[in-house]
């Protein structure tokens, strides 16, 4: 069996915004950690149609990170049970069966 190599997560502490200071302010309200994940080009070309959309409708913008952070979060706070998926296609075809999706 193969070992797998498991990094130690590094959180960022939220920095105080101070007046004057240049930048973008911070927006989080938690610790955070930057990673990295492959996703597929139509993945990305979806996203951005997404947050398109919800500027068209709203006229608010949500961004690619912001998207993927709700719907993981969203995903965690369904309750949904996952820890029997078998592979990433099975994953993808219980969410979408509990989202009421035709995919198999």
């Amino acid at each position: 069996m193969a070992r797998i190599r498991v990094r130690p997560v590094r959180l960022r502490a939220i920095r105080a915004s101070k007046p004057g200071r240049p930048g973008r302010p911070p927006v989080h309200q938690e610790t955070w950690s930057k990673v990295s994940v492959v996703l597929f080009d139509r993945q990305i070309v979806h996203l951005d149609r997404l947050g398109v959309d919800i500027r068209g409708k709203s006229g608010k913008v949500l961004n690619r990170a912001e998207i993927i952070r709700a719907l993981i979060d969203g995903l965690l706070d369904s309750g949904m049970d996952i820890t029997g998926s078998a592979s990433e296609a099975d994953l993808r075809a219980r969410v979408a069966r509990r989202l009421g999706s035709p995919y198999r």
